[in-house]
Parts: C-alpha cells; structure tokens; sequence
C-alpha cells in the first residue's frame, strides 16, 4: 500500500478535482457514476487509502471535530470559536483546535494532523489573507468541512454574515446622520470579504446621490495599529478634503481610529465621526462607545457546529451557503457633520 498517495495524485489520474475525489470518498456530494467510477478506479490503481487505517473504519465515527484557525488579534473571532466549542459539548463531541497563524504549510501540515485522529468533520475559520486557502482545505480533507467567514469556500459550506447587507446598512446609516465625505478604512487589498463589505457601502451611497471619493478607501491591516495608521493618514490631507466621517471594516480598526483622532486633538464625535464593524465585546466601552455594525457571532458559531453534526448524524444535506443578516447598533461615536445640528 503507497501510504504517500495523496487525494491531489488521485484527482490528477482520474482528470477531478480534489473535492470531488473527497465527494466521492465521503458521499458528501452527488457525482455523476461515470466520474464515480474513473475516481474508484484511480484510487484503487494507485492504491489510495486515506491515513491507512481511516477508511477502513469510517464505519466508526470518533466525535470528534477539528477546527483550523487563522491567527488573528481580532476578538470576534475569538468569540466564534468559543461559540463552536459550546455547540460541540452540548451535541457530545470534542473539537481539536490548530492555529495556523495564516500559513499555508502549517495549515495543510495541520490538516494531515487532524485527518491521521480520524475528525468527523472539519471547520475553517479564515481571517481570509490568504485567498482560496479554505477552499485548497476544504477539497483536501476528506470529511464535511464547514468554512466560517469566508464568502468564496466551495467544496465547504460557507457561514457568514451577509457583508454586502452590512455594508449597506452602514452607508445608509451615515447617509441618514447627513454625511457626505466618507472614508472607508477597509482590510488588506486582497481581502475578500472586505471587498464585499465595500461594494455594499458604495452601492448604497450610489444609490443616494453621493458620490465616494476613491482617495477616502484606505487599505490597512485588520488590527488595532492598521486603524491608528490609516486615521492618521486622512488627517494629514488638507482640511477642505478630510473626511467628515470614517467607517472602519471592524471594530479593532474603529479603536485604533478613535485613539489616533484623540492623540491628533480631534473630539469625536464632534469634529470627526468613527463607525465600526462587528460588535466585538469592548466595542461598548470605548471613549466614545462605538457605533458599529453588529455581526450574530454566538449563531454563527452556533449554526457551524450545528449544520455539520447534523449532517452527521442525520444525513440533512450541507447547504452551500449561509448567511445571516447583521443590524445596526447605535452609540455615541457618530455625530452628524460639524457645523450641523442635531
């Protein structure tokens, strides 16, 4: 038996893809029995057996979930995870946690940690900077995989919140308070979801007659410190062309915005306003208290933990897709424009 026969070599002799060799191992998808039998025979040629012993005893489930997480400083994902990890006890499984700290080695070196202890089910929790990473997972895994915040996940099951919702939500919310000169602090350039977010926002300002400014979208890091920098970054433009209200992709970038508006002297949110994303915990208790876009982070996880065991006890299909719809939460950290009224 070649035990470094991986599902890639499979996929590449039957002329598939990855997830469906994984569909046709598992029956997590339909695939037609033609293609069915092209990946049967090239797994028996090759004498395919995932981690030796794993399909051999499929038949003997382990109640146990893996969960590979992407580093990040952000608490709301923090709270995701604690989310999937109260769902998982209270259904009766143990959920095994990697960090992967955004490395892709790492986290397909995790990946073959997870399948040699025999998971039921795989979930991804994506800080999405590094595109189609889930997906690579996903394909590879061999058992039903769930992606967490990720838009583009196929073969897994996506589960968000619906960001071009909330970017629109938050636009038509700014709009409304009588801003005008708005400045996006989004997450990296390659982000997919905050590309999301952002057409939501433009699309709404559009549709109200306000045109964005392209030079007020400032890339950062999706951090405390990427916020601080981009804050401070539109304070430097001329008076005439500074925005009159800032809304950062996430809460973390939102606080870093705030101390970087009261360092440079401005009151908040009297000269300048700051929106967040998310609702993290001490969105609440900043200086000013942060009005953000909330995401459902404990159904989130919740519905993570909760679609997958079901599959796997019950046979309900995975879904594609789910989303789920985030609302606004008003505080005090958006004013209306200087000069204004309330």
């Amino acid at each position: 038996m070649k035990n470094n026969i991986t599902i890639k070599d499979v996929a590449r002799a039957a002329g598939v893809s990855n997830s469906t060799v994984s569909h046709v191992i598992n029956g997590t998808r339909f695939v037609s029995p033609e293609t069915t039998e092209r990946v049967k025979s090239a797994i028996a040629r090759l004498g395919f057996a995932p981690n030796g012993v794993a399909q051999a005893l499929k038949g003997s489930r382990t109640r146990t979930i893996g969960m590979i997480v992407t580093s990040s400083t952000n608490p709301f994902f923090a709270a995701l995870i604690h989310g999937v990890e109260a769902a998982c006890f209270t259904r009766g499984y143990s959920l095994v946690l990697c960090n992967s700290e955004d490395d892709r080695d790492k986290a397909q070196g995790y990946l073959e940690t997870l399948r040699a202890k025999r998971i039921d089910a795989l979930i991804v929790l994506s800080a999405n900077q590094q595109p189609g990473l889930t997906a690579e997972l996903a394909g590879a895994a061999g058992v039903p995989t769930v992606a967490l915040d990720d838009e583009e996940a196929a073969p897994a099951t996506s589960i968000a919140d619906d960001s071009l919702a909330g970017g629109a939500l938050a636009a038509a919310y700014l709009a409304g308070r009588g801003f005008r000169r708005i400045a996006c602090v989004t997450g990296p350039a390659q982000h997919p979801r905050s590309a999301i977010r952002f057409k939501g926002f433009t699309e709404e300002l559009a549709r109200r007659g306000i045109a964005f400014d392209p030079a007020l979208a400032i890339p950062s890091e999706p951090t405390v410190a990427g916020g601080d920098r981009a804050m401070r970054s539109l304070l430097e433009l001329p008076p005439g062309r500074r925005p009159q209200a800032v809304f950062c992709f996430n809460d973390v970038m939102a606080i870093g915005a705030l101390s970087a508006a009261y360092e440079c002297g401005l009151d908040v949110p009297g000269q300048i306003s700051v929106m967040g994303y998310d609702d993290i915990e001490i969105a609440a208790f900043t200086a000013p208290p942060l009005t953000t876009i909330r995401q459902p982070v404990a159904e989130l996880g919740l519905r993570a933990a909760s679609v997958i065991i079901d599959h796997l006890e019950t046979g309900a299909a995975l879904p594609d897709r789910i989303r789920l719809a985030p609302e606004l939460v008003e505080r005090r950290s958006v004013g209306q424009p200087a000069g204004t009224e309330e």
